[in-house]
């Protein structure tokens, strides 16, 4: 195939001076004939001569100049592949998908397995994916690993009209036919990451430790074994430090504050914190168990933001029912312990404070609106309800959001379809987004996430937020919240808001309708008062019988029909016992009006089986899997509903699944109890 060289630039500006020259010389031939013939002529005939020279030395050399000049290019060419391929830095071709066209001896020498490079460069370095290749003149620039090296990728991507043959090397040959390719340079940076992750674990890191239940302890025992028990806590705390090479200080009686560096940070989570469960088997005789909750924070550039960091884990670990550990890290958070139950406090000095807040908060706005978590159950309802009851009790407007709700919520539900009660007391979402202002104060009950509300969006259009709620907190909790209230040893959040509503002036008078859909949401969220039940449960239950509740028409309203019993007769026939001791059941939704609250008492029916340890029962309602999980003391369902994005308590918790299979989900749940047989959870 023949090519036609075409001149450019300065070269083809030489070879024309000839072509100038002949006008020049025409133009003063002309002159000359002007101002005399005879000149004329003799210039005339130089000119002439001129010409047939030019030409006779343009035609002859043309050839060899253009012979010379291609094999002047060729020797450049294969000088500047001799320089690259002499790179002591790896350099490569790819092409535009990623497969390695060539490479230097510097790259075969770092990736060593030519074939798999050729099939893709990810092969290589999983980290150059196909869509971060350059697809534009601009640098892209990856920090990649291989084996123990670390190396700068600079890749930029190069277009050409006509990229051809090259002689002399079989693996350039193969360039033919790409008009684009990507050019690779390696880096070592190794000595600078390893430095910079020196720097990284030098790094000090922040922490404080609470003790949970430091005031019930000490009034739980005499002068001697007070002294003895602080001793005994001190000493392993201070045991631990000094294994980590922390500075620590006490800042209160039951606050300590440390500070180690980041590489003791590793050594913490492969031992799960074990300094929790020194505590927890610290014990003096009286029954009484002591606990602490961590929180550390890390990741950020300046201390201070780390310190920060750990004050919001501390917060998170305290509102998950403390006994646990939490490391907070650039929005990610990691959680450790929280295997025990947290013991009830018998002070209600915070409900208190709580109460008189929540009063100041709604005094200083003229509407309330009050929301549960989406398809609301009774806890979550009575909570708004009893919300309500404090709003009007000081002359303030207020409106409850509901949406799908269970049967047994409608049925309570309906004795507020009266005169007594407003029209729009209870409205839905989109209602609501037309109400609230910067006048408006909304309370948030019985969930603490955002996501899982019955209208996310008011969350975002209200200025002043309130959370009252009784489950643990969550990583992805509600962070705009003015007055947060998280209880994990109540009961429900009924119990909570019958708390608050004793402290509100002289105590709102509650209405019997009222009184008994609180006492409803006590009575399924403990089971019928066989889970979580304490002292302060049974208060609220006694505030609410004095202010008009009636039980026998609350069991009445929980009472099943036919339908429903069978379905639930039929799902416990059907349980899979994993392990021997894990009850993992499937509820059929189809004729059912609460598909989700039948599996939740097929949940809480499977826990009287002998030797179960914890119940799962699933169900498929609206395109997703419902999961209900519960247990009674041994396993910690909150910590594997978590892992698949669900939550609740310790021993009641439960989640959502989308696009997935009722037999993807029991899989799911198969591999998290596995996962946390051999992590030591379980």
């Amino acid at each position: 195939m023949k090519h036609k060289v075409k001149l450019k630039g300065v070269l083809r500006l030489l070879l024309r001076w000839p072509a100038v020259f002949s006008v020049l010389f025409a133009i003063m031939d002309i002159q000359l004939f002007l101002y005399n013939i005879k000149a004329g002529i003799i210039g005339l005939f130089y000119f002439a001569v001129y010409i047939l020279a030019s030409a006779l030395v343009v035609l002859t050399s043309r050839r060899r100049l253009q012979r010379e000049l291609v094999e002047f290019a060729v020797n450049y060419g294969q000088l500047q592949m001799e320089i690259v391929e002499n790179l002591t830095i790896p350099y490569a071709i790819l092409n535009e998908d990623g497969h390695l066209l060539w490479g230097n001896e510097e790259f075969i020498k770092v990736i060593v397995n030519k074939k798999a490079a050729r099939r893709n460069i990810s092969n290589i370095f999983p980290e150059i994916t196909t869509e971060k290749l350059p697809h534009d003149y601009d640098l892209k620039v990856e920090h990649v690993k291989f084996k123990d090296k670390y190396y700068r990728a600079d890749m930029r991507l190069v277009i050409s009209e006509d990229i051809g043959k090259i002689d002399g090397n079989s693996d350039i040959n193969q360039l033919i036919d790409y008009n684009a390719i990507i050019s690779l340079f390696l880096y070592d940076e190794t000595d600078m990451m390893e430095l910079e992750q020196k720097r990284e674990e030098e790094n000090l890191v922040a922490g404080l430790l609470y003790i949970d239940n430091y005031d019930e302890l000490i009034d739980s025992i005499d002068d001697v074994r007070q002294a003895l028990m602080t001793a005994l806590i001190d000493r392993k705390i201070n045991k631990y430090m000094q294994g980590i090479d922390a500075i620590s200080k006490k800042i209160e009686k039951d606050k300590i504050f440390f500070v180690f560096k980041q590489h003791y940070l590793a050594e913490l989570k492969a031992n799960r914190f074990s300094i929790l469960e020194e505590i927890r088997n610290i014990s003096i005789g009286n029954g009484q168990v002591a606990t602490i909750s961590i929180g550390i924070g890390t990741g950020k550039e300046t201390f201070a933001e780390r310190y920060d960091l750990a004050r919001a884990a501390i917060d998170l670990a305290l509102g998950r029912g403390g006994d646990q550990a939490v490391i907070k890290s650039n929005g990610q958070e990691f959680f450790f312990g929280g295997k025990s139950v947290q013991v009830e406090r018998n002070t209600r000095v915070k409900a208190r404070v709580k109460a008189h807040a929540l009063k100041e908060l709604i005094e200083g706005k003229e509407r309330v609106v009050v929301m549960g978590h989406s398809i609301g159950d009774v806890d979550s309802f009575g909570a708004s309800v009893g919300i309500y009851r404090i709003a009007r009790a000081l002359n303030r407007k207020a409106n409850i959001v509901i949406g799908d709700t269970d049967s047994s919520v409608k049925a309570i539900k309906e004795r507020f379809h009266t005169k007594e009660y407003e029209e729009d007391m209870i409205i839905n979402g989109q209602m609501a987004m037309d109400l609230v202002d910067e006048s408006t104060v909304l309370v948030i009950v019985d969930v603490n996430r955002g996501s899982y509300t019955e209208c996310p969006a008011l969350i975002e259009m209200a200025q002043t937020v309130v959370v009252i709620d009784h489950h643990r907190q969550a990583g992805d909790a509600i962070d705009k919240a003015v007055l947060f209230y998280i209880e994990p040893y109540a009961s429900s959040a009924c119990e909570m808001v019958a708390e608050i509503l004793q402290y509100i002036g002289n105590g709102p008078k509650l209405r019997p309708a009222e009184a008994e859909a609180m006492y409803a949401g006590i009575m399924i969220d403990t089971n019928y008062f066989s889970n979580r039940t304490g002292v302060r449960t049974f208060e609220a239950m006694a505030y609410l019988r004095r202010s008009g509740a009636d039980s026998v028409r609350v069991r009445k309203v929980f009472r099943e029909d036919l339908a429903e019993y069978k379905i639930r007769a039929a799902a416990i026939q059907d349980t899979e016992l994993y392990h021997g001791v894990f009850a993992i059941a499937q509820s059929q939704s189809e004729g059912v009006e609460s598909p989700t609250v039948v599996a939740s008492k097929i949940a809480n029916s499977l826990l009287d089986i002998n030797g179960v340890k914890a119940s799962f029962v699933l169900t498929k309602y609206n395109g997703k899997v419902y999961i209900s999980a519960r247990s009674i003391d041994e396993v910690n369902v909150q910590l594997m509903m978590e892992r698949i994005g669900g939550g609740g308590h310790i021993n009641m918790a439960g989640a959502q699944l989308k696009d997935t299979s009722t037999g993807e989900a029991k899989d799911i749940i198969r591999k998290q109890i596995d996962n946390m047989i051999e992590e030591g959870e379980i």
